[in-house]
């Protein structure tokens, strides 16, 4: 084989050539700040070094000597790309959730500036799970969650001195990594300023659709023409996350429904006033809790994470925070919620929010923030008794105090009247009193599937299947053969080619942490929900849904494939029945038949026992080292059900016992 570089090919321009004379100017020394140190004697005789150097550092980078001992407070964000101060980019970031964060940063800055503090901040920025669907890079998204909250905790505690921390972020795993990092500083003050959204096109269609434009267009249903078209406009406004209920969203009610965010600030438009004015209050507030001795224990407790929960459910909410939801309170050191705990929410929480994806009405979560947002959600919970109203938050006052405030308030009003003027819609369409939802056909939010393809359970968001493929009972229905994937390229690849057909069950199975870090499958799913035989299509996976996803799509399935599960003994051609009671809110799942014999469920996880895992199944070949690493290590941490998180006394004592196995084998050789 030739060399990939030859001497002829290496030869270019003079990497030393002298474009700029100004680069021999250079300085050897500086006179450095004037003024001194605020230092007295006992901080000499008692502070360690690092706090002294510290004020040197701070008054080197410009800070006033005279400033320079003022209480400190850590700004921590997503931040990602460069942009230049007219807005244009420079360089460009992941993603819009985090190109304005940095003038969140900038305004609380400021605003900490004013009450004579002193801001720091420092960043860990995110991936875009829209930019990596269908690629390797999907293979970092579930594993950078955890990484970025050790980074952002590691970085708090790397400012000894610092008062208290606000956490600036919006997008899928950026937010939920946050709210892991301020969960694991218990003993500060901690407020989130929740990222904002961006605008919906005022023609065309948003980011969740777009992403369908490669299998629409595979089978005529859109034109080169009309795709450019589309993909152009989709995401209207250059900040924010998608215009969709999805994780994004759905991550920022749960920050402010843990009580960590400012109530009425989750889903504000980016880039516009209000939203600038949250990251203004949000640093207010946080000097305050810091006067008040509030920290991060006072506020995040175990009615805190029911109420995140309950919020999920009358919002419609991604499954994703079924892995986050459990990880924030494992960083809190609090109980985890179980299967059966999200049962129960979901079966006696009705869901209130028309949004997409979800529907009947698709309106952009922007009209979310206008109708009220969280805080409107949460007076019809609390009068349906539903909330714990004495959980306390980032206002120092309780959810029922801010409730009450929030009722009355000029804020309310106002904003519903936007919303009547500028989209002629009626705050109470969007955000429905529970009679109103139940008239109009708000099914519950999610069921939990089990059967012996899902023995440790699944999860289907039962809210988002298409009503008219519901029985009149309200059960989705399904008797069908199974069309086995061990990869979603393959998967991809036949919904393109037409070789699925109505009345299919497409299995993705080998793609849950093992096999593909748990990617996300909304290529798939995305796809089903723009093709016009796609509702009658039920997708079973072991890997998980953006929170765009709609449809029969059951995910999280485990155990996964490839530690054993029966979803990795599928093979094509077996009968599998999948029921979903949207009403009673249960599901179950399962191998029924083979070749042409039929048998009972029972009959069925028999039969699945016996086979062996499939041959073809295997984790990806591009799979990272450092993702197998993190599927190890959140296995034995308690695996997905316990929120795929690293629990350093379940993976210590597993390589205890594993090393002193290791012992005992060697002492018996």
């Amino acid at each position: 084989m030739a060399p990939r570089f030859s001497a002829t090919m290496s030869a270019g321009p003079d990497i030393f050539a002298e474009d700029d004379p100004a680069i021999y100017q250079v300085r050897t020394s500086a006179p450095g700040p004037a003024g001194s140190l605020p230092l007295t004697g006992g901080m000499l005789r008692d502070h360690p070094s690092g706090d002294l150097f510290g004020l040197s550092q701070n008054v080197g980078m410009g800070w006033s000597p005279a400033e320079a001992g003022r209480r400190q407070f850590l700004i921590l964000s997503t931040q990602g790309g460069l942009r230049a101060p007219d807005g244009h980019p420079v360089a460009l970031g992941y993603h819009t959730g985090h190109w304005e964060i940095g003038l969140l940063v900038q305004a609380a800055a400021e605003e900490l500036r004013r009450r004579e503090c002193i801001p720091f901040t420092g960043y860990c920025s995110d991936p875009c799970d829209g930019r990596t669907q269908g690629t390797a890079g999907m293979f970092d998204s579930l594993p950078y969650r955890n990484d970025a909250a050790i980074i952002f905790r590691r970085l708090a505690r790397s400012l000894p001195r610092r008062a208290g921390v606000l956490g600036v972020a919006t997008c899928d795993k950026g937010l939920p990594a946050m709210l892991m990092a301020l969960a694991g500083l218990p003993d500060l003050p901690c407020v989130v300023v929740p990222g904002g959204v961006t605008l919906p096109p005022a023609a065309g269609e948003d980011a969740g659709a777009v992403q369908t434009l490669g299998a629409r267009y595979a089978h005529g249903l859109v034109s080169l023409e009309q795709a450019a078209e589309l993909g152009c406009r989709a995401c209207a406004t250059p900040g924010g996350g998608c215009q969709f209920l999805g994780t994004a969203a759905t991550s920022q009610v749960v920050a402010e429904a843990l009580g960590l965010a400012l109530p009425h600030s989750a889903l504000a438009p980016s880039g516009q006033p209000v939203w600038l004015d949250l990251a203004r209050r949000s640093a207010r507030a946080l000097v305050q809790l810091d006067d008040q001795r509030v920290t991060v224990r006072d506020i995040l407790t175990g009615e805190s994470v029911e109420n995140a929960m309950v919020l999920h459910a009358a919002f419609g909410g991604s499954t994703n925070l079924l892995l986050h939801i459990p990880a924030i309170a494992h960083a809190a050191g609090l109980r985890l919620p179980t299967v059966d705990d999200w049962i129960a929410v979901n079966r006696r929480v009705p869901r209130l929010v028309c949004v997409l994806p979800n529907g009947p009405v698709h309106h952009p979560t922007v009209r979310v923030f206008l109708a009220g947002g969280v805080p409107e959600v949460m007076l019809h919970l609390r009068r349906l008794g539903l909330l714990h109203p004495g959980a306390r938050t980032a206002t120092g006052r309780t959810v029922g105090e801010n409730l009450d405030a929030w009722e009355t308030s000029e804020r309310r009003r106002r904003f519903r009247e936007a919303l009547r003027r500028e989209d002629g819609v009626e705050a109470d369409d969007v955000i429905l009193p529970p009679d109103l939802a139940r008239a109009r056909g708000l099914a519950n939010t999610l069921v939990f599937p089990r059967g012996n393809l899902a023995p440790e359970g699944s999860v289907v968001k039962a809210t988002a299947i298409d009503p008219t493929v519901l029985d009149a009972d309200g059960v989705f229905r399904l008797e069908g053969p199974a069309r086995v994937f061990v990869s979603e390229s393959q998967a991809m690849a036949a919904l393109k080619g037409g070789r699925i057909r109505a009345g299919d069950v497409m299995v993705l199975g080998g793609i849950g942490p093992m096999g593909t870090g748990m990617e996300e499958t909304y290529q798939v799913t995305g796809a089903l929900k723009h093709l016009p035989f796609g509702k009658h299509v039920a997708l079973l996976t072991d890997a998980r849904f953006s929170g765009v996803s709609t449809g029969a799509c059951v995910g999280h399935i485990g155990p996964e494939g490839l530690a054993g599960g029966p979803i990795g003994r599928l093979r094509d051609e077996d009968t599998i029945r999948l029921e979903i009671d949207t009403r009673r809110m249960t599901g179950s799942v399962d191998l029924v038949g083979e070749g042409g014999r039929r048998f009972s469920p029972a009959e069925g996880a028999a039969v699945l026992a016996a086979r062996p895992t499939r041959p073809d199944l295997a984790p990806h070949a591009r799979l990272p080292a450092d993702t197998r690493l993190w599927a190890a290590l959140q296995l034995a941490g308690g695996g997905t059900w316990a929120g795929c998180v690293y629990d350093p006394d379940r993976i210590a004592a597993l390589l205890e016992a594993g090393r002193a196995r290791l012992k005992t084998s060697k002492e018996g050789a």
